[in-house]
């Protein structure tokens, strides 16, 4: 009898794995430019050099008032700024903006208008492909943050508190004080490694300039093996071809990662994304990234996809500087991620540009634009001057 059940038991258990039905399921991973995402209280970057390059601790924002209570051993650096050179001393580096973002400045950057920047941040995460997927992103660059406390507070927004998001954060030393950061939803993602790499630039005198680095995280996006690059490349200031040497020196930090993980870990699925600066024809991601910007141009000297190449040329823009309209914000993807069909591993299955009404400006000289955040020392109540950009991908479950 003990024999029979067990055989009814193996038809049973069999029928019900062949009853199963194919279901595709969306995922979606995207950045916006949050267009100077400061706290209110002024501050410095403070730099202990003892503390090791890991460490959380070696480098953050502390608030003007505490700097007299700190260690510092050498009050009037004038060396350079990079992790190796400040090694065993204990620095601060003064932030270029932050004195603009504060109750007393100009701006009247105060409690009021942070929380409604916040709640507008979240917003726009929490609907970024929502669309297609029915959940907010399960990763997220944030672009033009002032410190890892403006994300952690995006996140307990109420549009994302529920969904559990992680922050990924270092900051740079870039003349402004402004960072790029990553933030994840915990059950969709597990971060493995995360890192920074320095963008070297020089300005014409040949003096040393400070940008954005690159950052870099690898994890597992729902048990696939990925890795993401979080770009803000340096920007088009003091004209477009004088400055492009500093995008291509950063287009290269960027190809060299990507080579180096895409060696090391075959397999990989990699997403490279951000604020070029640059639009998918220049020479920074087509010569430079080897970026192709066709499915039919990929070849192992152009591995990765421009996924806003197409969107360009049909004249889709994420901003526009005096009247002059930009696709800086794009989304660049290795080959493994572009398949004809859907299968068990993600593929991508679309990339846009995020623009709903609410987002485009209704009236003055920014009609039509994205609805930014501040005219001059006016806060609109907007968002950004950049349209968020995001790519939904896709796989088969059982």
């Amino acid at each position: 009898m003990t024999k029979i059940l067990s055989f009814f038991s193996l038809i049973i258990i069999t029928l019900s794995f062949s009853q199963q039905k194919t279901k595709i399921v969306g995922t979606t991973v995207g950045f916006l430019n949050v267009e100077n995402l400061w706290d209110t209280i002024q501050s410095a970057d403070y730099i202990d050099g003892t503390k090791a390059l890991n460490n959380p601790a070696f480098h953050r924002s502390v608030p003007l008032d505490s700097i007299k209570f700190l260690d510092v051993t050498d009050k009037d650096y004038k060396g350079p700024w990079n992790d190796q050179a400040l090694m065993g001393k204990k620095v601060v580096r003064y932030q270029g903006l932050s004195e603009d973002f504060t109750p007393l400045s100009k701006k009247n950057y105060g409690k009021i208008i942070y929380v409604k920047k916040l709640h507008n941040v979240a917003k726009v995460i929490s609907e970024m492909g929502a669309q297609y997927t029915g959940k907010p992103p399960a990763v997220v660059g944030m672009i033009e943050v002032e410190n890892r406390q403006v994300m952690e507070d995006v996140v307990k927004q109420p549009e994302l508190a529920k969904y559990d998001y992680g922050v990924i954060h270092f900051n740079s030393y870039d003349y402004r004080g402004i960072d790029v950061g990553i933030i994840y939803q915990k059950r969709m993602f597990t971060p493995s490694k995360y890192y920074k790499k320095e963008v070297v630039i020089f300005n014409e005198e040949g003096k040393r300039s400070y940008t954005r680095d690159v950052l870099v995280v690898t994890g597992y996006l729902n048990n696939e093996k990925v890795a993401f690059f979080m770009n803000h490349w340096p920007s088009r200031r003091g004209g477009e071809v004088k400055s492009a040497i500093s995008r291509n020196a950063a287009a290269t930090v960027l190809k060299k990662e990507m080579d180096e993980i895409s060696a090391a870990e075959p397999g990989v699925k990699m997403f490279a994304m951000g604020d070029f600066n640059d639009d998918p024809i220049d020479d920074s991601l087509l010569e430079h990234l080897h970026a192709a910007g066709r499915e039919k141009d990929l070849s192992d000297e152009r591995p990765y996809l421009n996924l806003m190449y197409p969107l360009f040329k049909k004249g889709v823009a994420s901003l526009a500087y005096r009247d002059a309209p930009n696709l800086f914000d794009q989304i660049i993807v290795s080959r493994n991620l572009i398949s004809d069909k859907v299968g068990p591993t993600f593929s991508v299955m679309k990339a846009e540009i995020f623009a709903p009404a609410y987002l485009i400006g209704k009236e003055g000289n920014y009609k039509g634009y994205p609805f930014r955040s501040w005219v001059g020392d006016t806060f609109t109540g907007g968002y950004s001057d950049h349209f968020p950009a995001f790519v939904v991908l896709q796989k088969e479950y059982k």
